[in-house]
């Protein structure tokens, strides 16, 4: 039987923030969602892209030199710009660059690749209660070896697994996840439609109701509500989500301060960062969102 493979942009140890104990996170690539405050915009192509960082340049030029098929060019900013209709992905220039400047971002990997990754930190999940964790991008975008990782670290490792996802996804691909997962880590950006799809591409109502299901299901369920000054902030929204919180019986909501630290990858992925020059909330506005979830009898972590 064939081993799946995926598209996989990171897999990051000793994570602490996603899920119990200490854990490894997953970072699958592909999204179905384009938030405009995301902070992993490497993550939203389903495979690998190639990366200028203009911090590391040495302005070298050895990319271009070494690049075969002609693929990389450098405008009036001195910025590399890869053209990736020409691009092959054959990784020269990253490897002739000598201050890791040109980077690709994202590999397939087989589900015995990751899970060897993982299984190096085995003892540290077993004396904090950690595990695995998958995220994104979405994990959902590539269900089978999604499925097929977790089933598989289930039976080989026993330890706890977590799901970070906007849950835009099918249900018979959550469904198919269920009987190998801990903890649902699900976001929830906005609870009115046609705003939910200004700010993230897509409608909310397939999210919801995968939420209202998983809460069903028996899995345990944290609810993730990102807080973006300007788009979901408001009063009203922070209500309309605390209150299907609790009406989905959840133990808890991971209040999301937004921040900044995403920004300056658009400009490396040459991409337009529409929430430029957005502050991050005040301290007084992220005590007021929590006061008002806290009001709905719900348990609030501020911060992932």
């Amino acid at each position: 039987m064939t081993d799946p493979t995926a598209w996989i942009w990171d897999i990051r140890k000793y994570s602490l923030h996603d899920g119990p104990g200490i854990r490894t996170t997953v970072f699958f690539k592909g999204c179905p969602l384009k938030c405009l405050w995301c902070c992993n915009p490497e993550s939203h192509a389903s495979g690998a892209e190639v990366v200028w960082i203009r911090e590391r340049c040495l302005a070298c030029d050895l990319c271009l030199e070494s690049c075969a098929r002609y693929a990389i060019s450098v405008d009036p900013s001195g910025r590399r710009v890869v053209d990736p209709a020409s691009c092959d992905l054959c990784g020269v220039c990253a490897h002739q660059c000598p201050g890791e400047a040109m980077t690709i971002v994202g590999r397939q990997m087989t589900v015995d690749e990751v899970l060897a990754e993982v299984a190096r930190d085995a003892i540290f999940y077993s004396r904090s209660g950690g595990g695995l964790t998958l995220s994104g991008g979405e994990p959902l975008a590539q269900p089978e070896f999604a499925a097929e990782l977790l089933a598989r670290y289930k039976r080989s490792e026993g330890g706890h697994t977590a799901v970070e996802t906007c849950g835009q996804a099918d249900w018979d691909e959550i469904r198919r996840l269920l009987p190998y997962v801990d903890l649902f880590l699900y976001d929830i950006k906005h609870m009115d439609a046609l705003e939910h799809r200004r700010y993230t591409g897509a409608g909310n109502l397939r999210i919801l109701e995968n939420a209202s299901r998983i809460a069903t299901s028996g899995r345990r369920l944290v609810i993730r509500f990102p807080l973006i000054p300007g788009c979901n902030d408001g009063e009203d929204n922070v209500r309309r989500t605390a209150a299907l919180a609790r009406s989905l019986g959840v133990e808890r909501v991971d209040l999301l301060p937004y921040h900044r630290l995403g920004e300056p990858k658009y400009t490396r992925l040459d991409r337009r960062y529409v929430l430029a020059g957005t502050n991050a909330p005040s301290e007084d506005r992220v005590a007021a969102a929590r006061r008002i979830i806290d009001s709905y009898g719900l348990a609030v972590r501020v911060g992932g």
